[in-house]
């Protein structure tokens, strides 16, 4: 993309005051020289190589923006506001003399509450921000892992906001640097880990005994699988353990839910977790009482070692979990099958409407009917009237499926040799198979369900024989038996809730079931509930979908 043309510097103390639009001074630009130019207010910086004399401001915001290595969400950048920084510092902090680190300290503001303070941070034009904000600490410009590993300093607290970087983009060296470090720790982590639990197990190891930290995480602490060894090692490891959740979000802008955790006691263990459910979060000193305390065993054995379940009233728990121990509930994976459809590898392609199919004259043999997404689900079931209402309305539908050795007629070649064709095999997925145009893993399920939905969970049975692309769980039933006596009870309260429960929340107020998830959702055989069951149930999960943020 060209930048050149499009900075400019601005005298020292000059600063562009339009919203949204970057600021720059040329006291950054200068101390930095080749190295990089700082865009102090939204995180992102472009490599001097490409500033030059002239620019619009407003075209540097747009231009900047859209480049990805440069972006907040690229870096899991996201600045902590002032009040929760004073808080998390307070709660981490007892007297001056206590020296306290911050393993990825941004711009400073953490450091800046406590001038007896260490920092490192990776990012050069963040940690040239945190010594202009905390002069009084001592910052460290490099990578983490790669610091903790070597150092033999140690520390009385902690607090901070460590990055939020999704596996796919925490990986390489660091991420082998980070998990190596934990094991060593005693914490093991999957290569599905994001990068902000690594981060609050490493600083962990460089507290001395008793020491205490207080950090921001995000939410999925509440369900994420790799959640679970990092609370393993915090409960081995502190004689303390908080979880403040907090529903209203700590950082409007951003989809991400964050709640923040508090240990103390370093070098002690704990056979509980305190835990503070609140609606909004009201910085003080100290953390707030608990509302509650989870005890581990339950943790593991009934909650499948999440802490969500424990957003609801101690009496629904107690009323989910004793049908949950009943010989007569079953989950789904004990009568079928959870996966996802095919994947094409490019839909638009090898998805043709009827309309198209009739011009391009493919034979129907070569096509099968196919749900792309949820939204074409119907409520209850998927029939011939239904396909024949999809082909009525022109839908994309129809799946161009074709089998290797297949002897194809000239209309479907001719189709194959299009400019389109020619596009759709360069694909990733189509030209790592062979042959490019043979879709894998089709199948025939028994149900369909939504992968993600809005008030909940949507399971169809499949009475047209149609297929289903990977937006959507494909659903097979070995025991057709069970299925027959339990899957009329999915509108039930106890299983929407139990959609809840064991699905997580996504961006957006969105419920989200991957196929793990999904096939422990729990059908139970009770069908009559007394009225008061019937509306706990229902109370709870009006809970659960506020918490996700469903009709916010």
């Amino acid at each position: 993309m060209e930048l050149v043309g499009l900075l400019r510097r601005i005298p020292d103390g000059e600063f562009w005051k339009t919203p949204g639009v970057p600021v720059i001074c040329a006291d950054h630009y200068m101390r930095f020289g080749q190295r990089a130019l700082a865009l102090m207010q939204c995180s992102f910086y472009v490599p001097s190589s490409l500033v030059a004399e002239e620019a619009d401001p407003a075209k540097v915001r747009i231009m900047v923006a859209t480049i990805p290595e440069y972006s907040q969400k690229h870096s899991g950048a996201y600045f902590t506001p002032d009040a929760v920084c004073a808080a998390l510092v307070a709660w981490a902090v007892r007297k001056p003399s206590d020296r306290m680190i911050d393993p990825s300290c941004g711009d400073g503001r953490f450091l800046a509450l406590h001038r007896n303070s260490v920092g490192i941070e990776q990012n050069p034009i963040s940690a040239h921000a945190a010594i202009e904000r905390a002069p009084g600490a001592l910052i460290h410009e490099g990578d983490f892992f790669t610091w903790a590993t070597e150092t033999h300093e140690r520390f009385e607290c902690a607090a901070g906001n460590p990055p939020f970087i999704r596996y796919q983009s925490f990986k390489g060296e660091m991420r082998r640097r980070a998990l190596d470090l934990c094991l060593d720790l005693g914490a093991s982590f999957s290569g599905l880990t994001s990068s902000w639990a690594p981060f609050i197990v490493a600083t962990a190891g460089l507290l001395k005994r008793g020491g205490r930290m207080a950090f921001v995480v995000p939410a999925e602490i509440g369900h994420a699988p790799y959640a679970a060894p990092l609370l393993d090692y915090l409960v081995q490891s502190f004689a303390k353990v908080q979880i403040v959740a907090v529903r209203d979000k700590l950082f409007p802008a951003l989809s991400e839910d964050c709640w923040l955790l508090y240990a103390e006691g370093f070098g002690g263990n704990t056979d509980a977790i305190d835990m503070t459910v609140v609606d909004n979060f009201l910085p003080a000193r100290t953390p707030p009482k608990p509302t509650l305390r989870v005890d581990l065993d339950d943790w593991r054995k009934v909650w499948n070692r999440r802490l969500r379940p424990y957003l609801l009233p101690a009496s629904t728990r107690s009323l989910y979990a004793a049908t949950l121990d009943r010989s007569d509930t079953h989950r789904l994976a004990d009568f079928a099958s959870v996966g996802i459809g095919y994947i094409s590898g490019d839909n638009q392609f090898f998805h043709l409407r009827p309309s198209e199919a009739k011009k391009l004259r493919i034979p129907t043999n070569f096509l099968l009917p196919s749900i792309r997404n949820g939204r074409a689900m119907p409520d209850t079931q998927i029939t011939k009237a239904t396909v024949a209402e999809w082909a009525r309305k022109d839908e994309p539908v129809l799946l161009l499926r074709l089998a290797r050795d297949m002897e194809l007629p000239k209309s479907v070649r001719d189709y194959l040799d299009s400019a389109p064709g020619r596009e759709a095999r360069l694909g990733y997925k189509c030209r790592n198979r062979a042959p490019w145009y043979v879709v894998p893993d089709v199948q025939i399920p028994d149900y369909v369900m939504s992968y993600m939905s809005g008030r909940g969970a949507n399971l169809v049975r499949n009475m047209a024989g149609v297929s289903c692309t990977n937006s959507v769980h494909a659903i097979r039933v070995r025991d057709k038996a069970l299925a027959a006596k339990l899957m009329p009870g999915w509108s039930s309260p106890f299983v929407r809730l139990s959609c809840e429960l064991e699905g997580h929340a996504l961006g957006g107020g969105m419920l989200k079931l991957e196929p793990r998830e999904a096939g422990r959702i729990a059908f139970p055989a009770v069908a009559n509930r007394t009225r008061a069951e019937t509306e706990a149930l229902e109370d709870a999960i009006t809970v659960m979908q506020r918490w996700r943020h469903y009709a916010d």
